[in-house]
């Protein structure tokens, strides 16, 4: 109960904190301490409630419904301390930390630029609708009440459910936290907007904000990066980009936090796009609240892997009402000042550095607005959209911005730069050319993947020449162009992985070598893990040279299902992985029954059939002749059987009857000797999943035509250049990274020029003051 209180308080400190610094920025002066210790006030409290979810994870306390649902006690603590923010509750909690902890850093930011009252109170109203959402779906409700159906009011169970397996891994620790921070930090640009369009300082936000939209989308980015890579090396379905809606409503407000990004320099040096300045702002902090709602309404259930469970209508409701709020306000307030903001535009040339920017913006609109639709599009069409339509309607669009941002760098700010543009971009041209006609000779057949090649290696030399000469300048100053680099070669690296890949689908027979996409592969066995998983050993040779892959294959306690880890081997050029399907056991020997689990819709080998559970059959008056006429409730299960070619559809029946053993009813297959039993069975409402346990009688009978020893079946692929996805993450990241200290250090000595001039002004003095004094 404290910790429920204390998330009451706190949401009362955070709409007392906005009123207070709302009228701070208006009238009345008098309420600027209690607006700063109530701000202070509601931190303290979220910092406290975290300090105590952690504490009753770490301490086993299932008596609240969160953590049983979400830990156990057999997770190890590095995995335990990710339950925290593994659910809706624990997730919002966590990002009203991350919220927090800025909020903290922002006031005093906001103290020494003197914009503190204004920027305050809109980041309060939205801290103020985080808390609401954690006093509606908080991580403190005791399990009775969250489950009044399972549990009795009192009663503690021994152990939770514990941690989805696909969760337990090392990158659980750092992508959802780095995530929440990239959210957390969008908000700070939202909050100077909107505050800049109330108080109408329509230029001077600008320096104050670029930094901040630097962090939040070097955070948000990295998170997406991070996400990608553990996908690719873990979750085993062969990429690290699938175009789920729920990575796509991430990926979104990253894409207009980076044409924000670009459109902040191109009003402070010129004073232009002041509208488009305002408009991402809001926009990018709208879409994270979309994305929120995408993600916790439960309105992408069925069409993506990341999605939660529906939270309840209240909890929608408010999502819904959190978007509007947000995007109401700041777009009210836009459509306030539009007229406003007029003045402030001036004509500029097309071949200037501000005009191609603006068209790298509206080519990074395009891109947005068609993930946007793409995303968005299971909501009315309760349908998914295929991942081939992302990338067919993107590759113009990379084409372009590639193009662009090699363009861009090759004219100047505020002046017409199309004389000698040719003569500027001839080195470039001419090493793109070069390297394009030996990937061309290397199997390049695509005119749009050379294309899209040519232009990427366009921006690739242009900025790393920009790069060289900025260097001259100081370590920090080459951030934009590392970065620019980085989006060249993840470019170039999409379509070697993308593209130009092998993959097959192969059975490996242990003890017998095999070759596979150019590499003789030897299945030697299958071993337990620590953990107790099974891996098992694939053996590679090629070329003299050998390595050994360990893919890992497990059914997971927390749902019943086959769980797979892939593994791979990297190489300078390429990557070579091994994706685990199933391993198939012949039969021999013995006059004995056999117990195997079916998942629904999943081929299973048994012996030398192949047999599949394709549903549940309720119809109670359909299988009473089956049982007998017996009374009680019959349950079967339709399998599907195909032995030689040949395909039967039987149906085993269970009977259940109250406070007695269930009654079995075999199905036979047509031979008269082969026979399935249903010995128990299992549903998932939760993921929609089921599987049953059958017994099968007869096996022995085929056994010496079924005898064989065992074999994995897998799926290999080769994935071209994908060590230049992962190097062009490093360099965006760092990148972003050096822009920030950049614009800290052009801060400062700016500040530090300033002051010296009021000091120089103050001392009568008049001598100009030249900017490397400071450097």
């Amino acid at each position: 109960m404290i910790a429920t209180v204390i998330i009451w308080m706190a949401f009362a400190a955070a709409l007392v904190s906005t009123y207070a610094y709302y009228q701070s920025a208006t009238t009345r002066k008098m309420l600027v301490p209690l607006a700063r210790r109530s701000f202070l006030f509601m931190a303290g409290g979220v910092v406290a409630v975290s300090v105590l979810l952690m504490m009753y994870i770490l301490r086993h306390q299932f008596e609240y419904g969160y953590i049983w649902s979400y830990s156990s006690r057999d997770l190890p603590s590095h995995l335990l301390i990710t339950t925290f923010w593994a659910g809706q509750e624990g997730s919002f909690l966590f990002w009203a930390l991350c919220s927090t902890l800025i909020g903290i850093g922002l006031q005093r930011y906001t103290q020494r630029q003197k914009v503190e009252f204004e920027v305050m109170a809109v980041y309060g109203f939205v801290q103020a609708f985080l808390l609401l959402l954690l006093i509606v779906k908080s991580p403190f409700q005791y399990i009775w009440d969250a489950y009044p159906e399972q549990m009795a009011v009192g009663a503690i169970p021994a152990d939770g459910k514990g941690l989805n397996p696909l969760l337990q891994n090392f990158w659980m620790i750092i992508h959802p936290p780095v995530l929440f921070v990239g959210f957390a930090a969008m908000e700070v640009p939202f909050c100077f907007a909107v505050a800049a369009l109330w108080k109408k300082t329509f230029r001077e936000w600008i320096p104050k904000a670029l930094p901040w939209v630097l962090f939040g989308v070097l955070w948000l980015g990295a998170g997406i990066m991070i996400g990608g890579y553990w996908a690719y090396g873990v979750l085993g379905w062969g990429g690290w980009w699938g175009w789920d809606p729920v990575e796509n409503s991430s990926l979104i407000p990253w894409i207009t936090g980076v044409a924000l990004l670009h459109t902040l320099v191109v009003q402070k040096l010129t004073g232009n796009l002041a509208r488009t300045n305002f408009f991402l702002a809001i926009l990018t902090f709208s879409l994270i609240v979309y994305s929120t709602f995408l993600t916790r309404s439960g309105v992408l259930g069925s069409a993506s892997v990341h999605s939660f469970t529906d939270p309840g209508s209240f909890v929608y409701t408010l999502l819904v009402a959190w978007l509007l709020g947000v995007a109401g306000l700041g777009f009210g307030l836009l459509a306030r000042r539009w007229t406003e903001l007029k003045p402030l535009a001036g004509k500029v040339g097309m071949m200037t550095r501000e005009s191609l920017i603006s068209i790298m913006t509206a080519v990074l609109a395009a891109s947005a607005i068609i993930i946007f639709f793409g995303t968005s599009w299971p909501i009315v069409g309760n349908s998914t959209v295929e991942p081939s339509f992302y990338d067919r309607m993107n590759l113009p669009i990379a084409i372009a911005l590639a193009f662009v941002l090699g363009i861009s760098l090759l004219v100047l700010w505020r002046q017409e730069s199309a004389h000698g543009l040719m003569k500027r971009a001839s080195f470039a041209l001419g090493a793109s050319g070069l390297v394009l006609l030996g990937l061309l000779l290397s199997g390049l057949d695509e005119w749009s993947m050379a294309l899209l090649a040519f232009a990427s290696l366009f921006a690739f030399f242009v900025n790393l020449t920009h790069g060289y000469r900025l260097s001259k300048q100081g370590w920090f100053m080459i951030g934009g162009p590392m970065a620019h680099i980085g989006l060249a070669l993840l470019f170039l690296g999409i379509i070697g992985s993308g593209f130009y890949g092998q993959k097959e689908t192969t059975s490996l027979t242990q003890g017998q070598p095999k070759e596979v996409l150019g590499y003789t592969l030897t299945y030697t066995g299958s071993q337990p893990t620590e953990n107790g998983k099974w891996k098992f050993l694939v053996k590679a040779d090629r070329e003299g040279g050998s390595f050994l892959l360990e893919p890992v294959m497990f059914k997971s306690s927390y749902n019943d299902q086959i769980m797979r880890n892939p593994d791979y081997a990297s190489f300078m050029t390429k990557d070579f992985y091994i994706e685990p399907v199933s391993v198939e056991r012949a039969t021999a020997g013995g006059h004995e029954h056999h117990a195997f689990d079916l998942s629904k819709g999943v081929a299973t080998r048994i012996g030398d059939m192949s047999v599949t559970f394709v549903r549940f059959e309720m119809n109670q008056h359909g299988m009473e002749g089956m049982m007998g006429g017996a009374s009680g409730f019959p349950v079967g299960a339709v399998l599907e059987v195909v032995r030689d070619g040949k395909k039967e559809t039987v149906t085993a029946v269970t009977l259940y009857k109250e406070g007695q053993q269930p009654e079995v009813k075999p199905a036979v297959l047509k031979d008269g000797k082969t026979g399935f039993s249903m010995l128990s069975m299992n549903i998932n409402p939760e993921n929609k999943t089921s599987s049953i346990q059958v017994e099968v009688a007869g096996l022995d009978d085929h056994a010496e035509e079924a005898a064989g020893p065992e074999m994995l079946v897998i799926e290999a692929s080769i994935k071209p250049f994908i060590s230049l996805i992962w190097v062009a993450a490093t360099l965006i990241s760092i990148g972003l990274f050096l822009s920030i200290v950049s614009k800290v250090r052009t801060a400062r000595l700016e500040a530090g020029i300033k002051n010296h001039r009021e000091g120089d002004r103050g001392n009568g003095k008049s001598k100009p003051v030249q900017e490397k004094e400071f450097a």
